[in-house]
């Protein structure tokens, strides 16, 4: 008894359905655009406003003051009291990299001149501020 069998084919089904993988990339795309602006924040200041010129450079040392008077080297929190050796720690070897002050409009005269007199007796020569630019009606 020997019959021959038909072998049967299966076409094969050449239809993608993407609307799957679709789905998947755009909830990452989502994801990512909330997520993205979070990780390019640093320390949150209320900057005053001036009129000048920006200044772009790759290598800085920021050191930045915020509304609670708690200081931050490059995004590092310290206390008064480390921030001289701390400071000087991350500026070691690099007497040419520039360093940037970003205080909040609020924090005490007192306590920014402080900051700025240890960073200045660390060696620094190049020594900024960061602003915000004025409103367009030329206001504070």
């Amino acid at each position: 008894m020997s019959s021959k069998r038909r072998k049967r084919r299966r076409k094969a089904v050449s239809d993608l359905n993407l609307t799957n993988l679709i789905d998947v990339v755009f909830a990452l795309l989502i994801i990512f655009m909330i997520t993205a602006p979070m990780m390019t924040q640093g320390v949150q200041v209320d900057l005053p406003k001036t009129q000048s010129e920006n200044v772009e450079s790759n290598q800085t040392i920021q050191v930045s003051i915020n509304n609670r008077n708690e200081i931050f080297v490059d995004q590092e929190k310290v206390s008064l009291v480390e921030f001289r050796r701390t400071f000087r720690e991350i500026f070691a070897g690099r007497s040419d990299v520039p360093v940037f002050v970003n205080a909040d409009r609020k924090v005490p005269y007192g306590l920014v001149i402080r900051v700025i007199s240890e960073i200045q007796n660390a060696g620094v020569v190049k020594l900024g501020f960061l602003t915000a630019p004025l409103d367009k009606t030329g206001g504070y």
